[in-house]
């Protein structure tokens, strides 16, 4: 039986740190850490653009003799448990898994604890399982950015179109964004969708669907979960005949192709997540965890009900992302280069709005 180690994430205000006390290899160790980084898709840009790189190059920075198998289910969760069998029979030591199906993953945790792994539930959160850590950002906060950024905008009658309803983080953001649309009196929810498997031809069938229920002008504004989604509806309207620019459109995870859409005006806010700090707070408590260390007392953690236990992590916060402040989010913090984002046709948007 594996022995916890005690707790280790400070939550600091800004969301954006995690302190933690690491000490360096010993030269005698004969086995060195083996983590296991298992993601759930390829449907969503940023796990193999972001989230991979930086787990792994935080990994090396931490303890370079460390060895790091990076997986990637596309979002086949019997592939995922594959993977984890895969890693379990390789000598993983800690598992960082984000599972494809949160409410599902549980007997891939239980096998990996009946192993003597440690295991740090990122991103997603298991449902009923016995984790050591979570890491993740607010899902919850990622609704509300969403639904106030289409409330300062005007409200009125808004599409909704969630995510999968087998993410737990997809189950999150609607939450937030229900928080804030269902007393609003300014706005409510038209229609409502989900986007099974985060497949984006089915969110492109909800928009077409909205559009035969409601008219091409008995809809105001589309929260879109992402910005895979967003897309689709943007697709949508142009085939139709609308302007997206007239019709705010939320998004999230920043990708480079919506940051681009912020500024030619298709698409309204995406939700920057700063992935390197979500990576490196994971790589880093994963070290920790892999070399048997202590760590400081004190720490102040999040707990999470995963509706098994408070499962110890911390929760970064997301950021509202506009075409005005692209320049002191997403460029400031290098998630996207200015060369990048104004490349080709948005190179005349990104000098109106001083990008350079």
């Amino acid at each position: 039986m594996k022995q916890k180690v005690s707790r280790v994430l400070r939550y600091v205000a800004l969301g954006l740190v995690v302190g933690l006390l690491a000490a360096a290899c010993t030269p005698e160790e004969a086995e060195p850490p083996h983590i296991g980084l298992l993601l759930p898709e390829l449907a969503t840009a940023r796990y193999e653009t972001q989230d991979r790189p930086a787990f792994e190059a935080a990994v090396r920075e931490l303890c370079p003799e460390c060895r790091v198998t990076s997986r990637n289910a596309d979002g086949d969760a019997a592939v995922q448990s594959g993977q984890v069998d895969e890693l379990i029979a390789a000598g993983m030591t800690v598992m960082v898994l984000d599972p494809v199906n949160s409410a599902e993953a549980a007997p891939m945790v239980e096998k990996a604890q009946d192993a003597g792994i440690f295991v740090i539930s990122y991103d997603r959160l298991v449902a009923n399982a016995d984790l050591d850590y979570f890491v993740s950002f607010d899902g919850v906060k990622v609704g509300e950015l969403q639904a106030e950024a289409l409330l300062e905008a005007g409200g009125g009658e808004i599409v909704l179109i969630n995510g999968s309803p087998d993410d737990n983080n997809a189950v999150l953001f609607s939450e937030g964004a229900h928080l804030l649309l269902d007393t609003s009196s300014i706005a409510g929810i038209a229609l409502e969708y989900d986007t099974p498997r985060w497949d984006y031809s089915i969110s492109r069938t909800s928009m077409q669907d909205a559009l035969a229920t409601l008219g091409n002008d008995g809809f105001d504004a589309v929260l879109a979960a992402n910005d895979g989604i967003a897309a689709s509806v943007i697709d949508v309207l142009e085939e139709a005949g609308l302007d997206p620019a007239e019709i705010p459109i939320t998004g999230q995870d920043a990708e480079l192709d919506a940051v681009r859409r912020l500024l030619t005006g298709e698409q309204f806010m995406t939700v920057y997540k700063p992935l390197d700090d979500l990576a490196a707070a994971a790589a880093e408590l994963a070290v920790i965890l892999g070399r048997g260390e202590s760590t400081e007392p004190g720490f102040v953690v999040n707990a999470v009900n995963n509706g098994f236990m408070d499962v110890d992590g911390v929760l970064l916060d997301p950021i509202a992302v506009t075409v005005a402040n692209i320049a002191d989010t997403i460029v400031a913090d290098g998630f996207w280069p200015v060369a990048e984002i104004c490349a080709g046709e948005t190179a005349s948007a990104c000098a109106e709005a001083g990008l350079q």
